[in-house]
């Protein structure tokens, strides 16, 4: 194979982000009005702020997406890394949504790109949750038995597709002849099925948890939601509404004020009513719906250190029921740019304040806090103690890879040289 014919991992992934939005579009129609919304948001305000590409051009910023996911087993995520792999992303961070003020029974972590080089060219992520069976405050002996079965006897992925992912993965891209089955077949993993839902069994698991209901109430994964990236999020949430398109009633992350824009905003149409068949206990097969997969978005800023995430764990503490947030966040964060890099509160290429690192990760509370907007009833916890041992180091270990320290990541695209 010449390398002339050889599409590297990048442009697997770039192909992978837009098969997987056309495929949502098609499930979920509203979706092309959050992309179409989104991107008339991002040039209305770029053409208004000079300085609006600073945290990435405009057209990075446009055909940026994230989705979600969810598994149920180590295995299951495991295959997951796998296939990831041959799209160049890796798992960053850990996430334990289980603490939340809204819990879900879920532990997650993102595949994403890390390169300065590789997120410039697309910085496709995937926030993946995996069902955290083994705590007991969610399942009870007997229910985690059942789960378990249930579970071990599904298979999400061929595994034809996953040892094809490995080889891609280690010969760091493969041959255009080969490129558009392998991103179709990747694609087609994450489609919605149309196979009846076992109604008692899904029931019986939306009384812990709506997600643990998606997760494993169904023999099979999908996209929960796909999540363009945008500008001015304020703006696109009162231009959805102005379209006649439910918002969830907040915007998830710090609030608008006049500084820097930092880590992460985010909110989301509320999830619609899908058409899904369901299986009653005598076999008939009944009409229903399910609402379950919503329309994210999210506008990024600076990445924050340490020092910075402490402070905005504290201010964000200080704006429940306050009346005036920007005012409270004034209180802990400088106004400008070369404030923020002189006490070190975010990270900077080379420590240039007009260079800032693009915050690249999530926020488990604004997770959590999407999730719970979404759902119609809290997930139900019984008062035992947790010994089910979930940690990034447990999850790595599941999953036979090391889970990269997104501050180490931050510190490594300070140092990098600008494209």
């Amino acid at each position: 194979m010449s390398h002339a014919k050889k599409l590297p991992n990048w442009r697997l992934r770039e192909r992978f982000a837009a098969g997987l939005s056309a495929m949502y579009a098609h499930e979920v129609p509203a979706y092309t009005t959050l992309v179409e919304v989104s991107t008339q948001v991002n040039r209305d305000y770029a053409a208004r702020h000079p300085g609006a590409q600073r945290l990435g051009s405009l057209s990075r910023v446009t055909a940026e997406r994230h989705g979600a996911i969810r598994v149920g087993t180590p295995h299951e995520l495991a295959a997951v890394a796998d296939l990831f792999s041959a799209f160049g992303m890796v798992p960053v961070g850990y996430y334990d949504l289980r603490d939340a003020v809204s819990p879900v029974p879920v532990v997650s972590t993102a595949f994403r790109p890390i390169g300065g080089d590789e997120l410039a060219r697309n910085p496709f992520r995937v926030f993946t949750s995996m069902l955290a069976l083994q705590d007991p405050r969610f399942f009870d002996a007997d229910l985690r038995a059942r789960v378990q079965t249930f579970l071990d006897r599904r298979q999400l992925f061929d595994p034809a597709l996953i040892a094809g992912a490995r080889m891609i993965a280690a010969a760091g891209g493969c041959g255009v002849g080969e490129a558009d089955d392998f991103v179709a077949q990747a694609v087609a993993a994450f489609a919605l099925s149309h196979q009846p839902i076992e109604k008692s069994w899904y029931d019986e698991l939306s009384r812990v948890s709506a997600v643990a209901a998606d997760i494993a109430g169904v023999a099979s994964t999908h996209i929960n939601h796909l999540t363009p990236r945008v500008l001015d999020i304020d703006e696109l949430y009162r231009r959805m509404t102005a379209r006649g398109v439910t918002m969830i009633d907040a915007i998830q992350g710090p609030p608008r004020w006049g500084g820097p824009a930092v880590l992460l905003r985010q909110t989301s149409f509320r999830a619609l009513a899908e058409p899904r068949r369901f299986r009653d206990d005598d076999g008939t097969v009944v009409e229903g719906s399910l609402r379950v997969r919503f329309g994210e978005v999210e506008a990024r800023g600076v990445a924050l250190t340490p020092k910075g995430r402490d402070r905005y764990d504290t201010a964000m503490a200080r704006l429940c029921g306050n009346d005036d947030p920007a005012e409270v966040w004034s209180q802990y964060f400088p106004a400008t740019d070369d404030e923020m890099a002189t006490q070190g509160l975010a990270y900077y290429r080379h420590g240039d304040p007009a260079k800032p690192v693009v915050y690249e990760d999530f926020l488990p509370a604004s997770a959590a806090g999407i999730f719970r907007s979404n759902l119609d009833r809290d997930a139900e916890t019984d008062d035992v103690a947790d010994d089910s041992g979930y940690s990034m180091e447990w999850m790595a270990e599941a999953i036979g890879r090391h889970i990269h320290d997104p501050h180490v990541l931050y510190e490594s695209l300070c140092k990098e040289a600008l494209a």
